[in-house]
């Protein structure tokens, strides 16, 4: 199982947070997802796409890079 680590930019409530964090749960391969609002981040465990990852949060109207 790997980890990948986004950036999300343009949530501003929990809102947002419950999108993004259901858009990437809704990614196949994904097992656990925890979105945080502040500092706008994500960490997604599983076996999945990066490109998926962040086509999903795209799809939502946030924007995504993966972390390093």
């Amino acid at each position: 199982m790997s980890e990948i680590k986004l950036k999300i930019t343009g949530m501003t409530c929990e809102h947002c947070v419950r999108a993004v964090n259901k858009a990437l749960g809704d990614v196949p391969g994904v097992t656990d997802v925890e979105v945080t609002l502040q500092p706008g981040s994500a960490v997604v465990h599983g076996e999945m796409d990066p490109a998926d990852l962040i086509s999903a949060v795209t799809s939502e109207g946030y924007t995504a890079e993966v972390q390093s």
